[in-house]
C-alpha cells in the first residue's frame, strides 16, 4: 500500500454564505447614504442661518420696508439702488471706508511682512516673540477700541502727549476726532495694531517652508537680505500674500467695531459730528436700526457686496501679477 494511499482524503471546505438581501441592502446604504448623513447638520445649518438670511435680504432690497410706517410696504424694484446714486450719505461714507482701508491695509501687511521676515531668523526667546506679536489679535475689540479711543482723546489722551514732545498741539490740542485725516490715522492704527500680528504668523508660517539652500545660493551671489525678502521670499510665499489681501479687503470694507466704539455718541452710529469717519458698514446699521428703513439698508448691504468682491478681485489679479513678475 503507497503511502498516497494511506492519507486521509481531503475535506472540502463548504461554500461562502452567500449575505441576505438585509445586510447587502444595510451595506449600500452604508456605502451611498451615511456619509451625506454626516456632513448633513453643517447643510441644514447653512441653509437656516446662512442662505435663508441672504435670499431674504436680497428680497427686503427689492422691497420698500420701513418698520416705523407699517403701510410703506410694498414692492419697489431697483428704485432702493438707484436712489444711491444720488444719496451723499453714502458717497460719504464710501469715500471714508476706502480712506481708513487704504491707511489701513497697506502699511498692516508691509509690516506684517518685515517682522515675519525678522521672526524668520535665529533669536533669542524665539516663541515668546512669535506670541507678543499675536497677543494684539486675541484682545477683544472692543476693550482694544475703548483703550485707544482714550489714547486718542483730546485733552488727556497720550498721542497728543506724544506730539508735545516734538513741539506740536502745545497751545492747541489734536482733536483726533474733529477731522477726516486726523480721524482716519487714529482708526487705521487701531486695526493695524489688532491685525499686523496675525498676518505676520501666517506670513512666518510660509517663509518656514522656503528651503534655506535658496538663501544661501542667493547670499553667495550678493544679495543682501532686503533684496532677498522682495526678490526670493515674497515670491514664494505669493499665495499667502493673496490671501491676507483678500482677507484685508474684506475686513476693511466692512469696518465697524472701530469707528463705532471710537466715537463720542456711539449710539448715534453717525461717525462724528460731521460724518467724517463714518463707514458704510455704520451707514447701514444707522438706515436699517436707527432709521428703520430696511429696504434701503438691505440695497446698501447688497452694494457694499458688490464692491468687496470687484476690489478684492481687483487686488487679487494684481498680487498675482506682481507677484509673479519678481
Amino acid at each position: 500500500m503507497s503511502l498516497t494511499q494511506l492519507r486521509p482524503a481531503p475535506q472540502h471546505a463548504a461554500p461562502p454564505r452567500k449575505p441576505s438581501r438585509a445586510k447587502l441592502a444595510l451595506y449600500r446604504f452604508d456605502t451611498k447614504f451615511i456619509p451625506y448623513v454626516f456632513i448633513a447638520p453643517f447643510f441644514i445649518l447653512f441653509a437656516i442661518f446662512g442662505l435663508f438670511p441672504i435670499v431674504f435680504n436680497a428680497i427686503v432690497s427689492l422691497r420698500t420696508w420701513r418698520l416705523d410706517d407699517p403701510d410703506k410696504n410694498g414692492w419697489a424694484g431697483f428704485a432702493n439702488f438707484t436712489k444711491l446714486f444720488s444719496d451723499s450719505d453714502f458717497w460719504n461714507a464710501l469715500y471714508n471706508t476706502f480712506g481708513i482701508f487704504l491707511l489701513s491695509t497697506i502699511p498692516q501687511l508691509l509690516a506684517a511682512l518685515i517682522i515675519a521676515n525678522l521672526l524668520n531668523r535665529k533669536l533669542r526667546a524665539q516663541t515668546w516673540w512669535r506670541i507678543g506679536i499675536l497677543l494684539p489679535y486675541l484682545t477683544p475689540v472692543v476693550a482694544s477700541t475703548l483703550v485707544f479711543a482714550v489714547f486718542f482723546s483730546r485733552d488727556n489722551g497720550m498721542a497728543n502727549w506724544f506730539l508735545s514732545l516734538v513741539g506740536y498741539g502745545k497751545e492747541q490740542p489734536l482733536d483726533w476726532r474733529a477731522e477726516k485725516w486726523s480721524s482716519w490715522i487714529a482708526i487705521a492704527t487701531m486695526v493695524n495694531w489688532k491685525w499686523i500680528g496675525y498676518n505676520a504668523l501666517l506670513y512666518l508660517s510660509a517663509m518656514q517652508s522656503i528651503p534655506k539652500d535658496v538663501y544661501e545660493a542667493a547670499a553667495v551671489d550678493g544679495a543682501g537680505p532686503w533684496r532677498q525678502l522682495w526678490r526670493i521670499t515674497v515670491p514664494m510665499i505669493q499665495p499667502v500674500v493673496a490671501f491676507t489681501v483678500i482677507l484685508s479687503t474684506i475686513g476693511g470694507l466692512q469696518l465697524f467695531n472701530e469707528p463705532m466704539m471710537f466715537d463720542e455718541n456711539p449710539q448715534s452710529a453717525t461717525g462724528g459730528s460731521a460724518h467724517q469717519f463714518q463707514t458704510i458698514a455704520q451707514l447701514i446699521y444707522k438706515v436699517g436700526w436707527k432709521d428703520l428703513n430696511l429696504g434701503y439698508a438691505a440695497a446698501m448691504s447688497w452694494a457694499l457686496f458688490a464692491i468687496i468682491l470687484i476690489v478684492a478681485l481687483v487686488n487679487s489679479t494684481l498680487t498675482k501679477r506682481l507677484g509673479g513678475d519678481r
